[in-house]
């Protein structure tokens, strides 16, 4: 039994949730007395590579082909699923990302595994193999419990931690076959957002709705995140109205987050946006009304008018920077 992690990465550089995958996949692997092997698709530099073994990856391999350069999610499944095979893990880590939603199942598919995504801690291995998972939208928890022999585990960003546990990693280049059958619709381009921290891997969310009364407003937003190195959003309705990119829309049909800090600005809390934000650790919300559903569910609340208390917020962080 080995254990293996896909580490996804974008234009060929690694982001956080890719060293929180890997630590937890160590994690498991020492509790099992067992090897951690990486699996890298698309063209990553050696050092970058030999990073992953700082978290704790003994083997990484390399998998640099220009059919793969960008994402294409049948291939990478079989990629990945033929490299489990190669190394004989029957468990597989990766992120329960956007590509780690649309991978998990096919590579559990491949394998004949049991799955289990958006896995929010270590599994429990007390008379089995049972994960605490989110459910209904991050509006509960559930327990699986896996009996299969090869096992899918996509963990949610934020949940775990990086933890370093520095071993010297291996590098193999990986040349397995990719069948035409598997790149009959790729990618031709990708356009992400510049400048941004992504809201996947956001530990810090600063987010608004309709009380900011129009996008002529979000300045001071915008400065609040910039203040605490924080990720912007919004509620559908903001998105909706062309106020913000659809792109920064958290919720039930936009992006789920589960960020350490969640600070809520004149929204009022519908369970649709909940559904999106409740595995946030801490929740902030600010908002003149006091019957506000949000302020049930917030950690902190401030009833107040955004446009009295934000900009209190930012001369009190202002002042601590100084």
């Amino acid at each position: 039994m080995s254990v293996l992690v896909y580490v996804e990465q974008a234009d060929g550089k690694f982001k956080k949730s890719v060293f929180e995958a890997v630590s937890y996949a160590k994690a498991i692997a020492d509790n099992q007395n067992t090897s951690l092997t990486a699996v890298s698709i698309g063209n990553v530099a050696e050092a970058d590579l030999k990073e992953l073994g700082k978290y704790g990856a003994a083997k990484v391999l390399n998998v640099a082909t220009d059919q793969l350069k960008n994402f294409v999610n049948q291939a990478y499944a079989a990629v990945i699923a033929e490299a489990a095979t190669k190394e004989s893990a029957n468990l597989i880590i990766l992120s329960n990302s956007f590509s780690g939603k649309g991978l998990a199942p096919r590579i559990a598919v491949k394998l004949k595994a049991g799955l289990v995504d958006g896995a929010v801690e270590m599994p429990n291995f007390d008379g089995g193999f049972s994960v605490k998972k989110t459910a209904f939208s991050g509006k509960a928890f559930a327990v699986t419990t896996l009996t299969s022999e090869n096992k899918v585990i996509a963990l949610n960003p934020n949940a775990f931690g990086v933890k370093e546990n520095a071993v010297d990693a291996t590098i193999e280049n990986f040349n397995p076959e990719v069948k035409a059958t598997d790149l009959t619709a790729i990618v031709k381009e990708i356009v992400r957002a510049t400048n941004k921290i992504s809201l996947p891997d956001a530990e810090l969310v600063v987010s608004a709705g309709r009380g900011l009364k129009g996008p002529e407003n979000w300045g001071m937003i915008e400065e609040l995140a910039e203040l605490l190195g924080a990720a912007t959003a919004c509620s559908k309705p903001v998105s909706d109205a062309d106020w913000r990119p659809h792109s920064e829309h958290v919720g039930q049909t936009g992006i789920a987050i589960s960020p350490n800090l969640y600070i809520a600005i004149g929204i009022s809390g519908a369970i649709q946006h909940l559904a999106g934000v409740s595995s946030s650790k801490v929740i902030v919300v600010i908002n003149k009304d006091p019957e506000a559903p949000f302020f049930k569910v917030a950690d902190y609340g401030i009833v107040g008018d955004a446009f009295e208390v934000v900009p209190k917020i930012i001369a009190a962080l202002k002042a601590h920077k100084a």
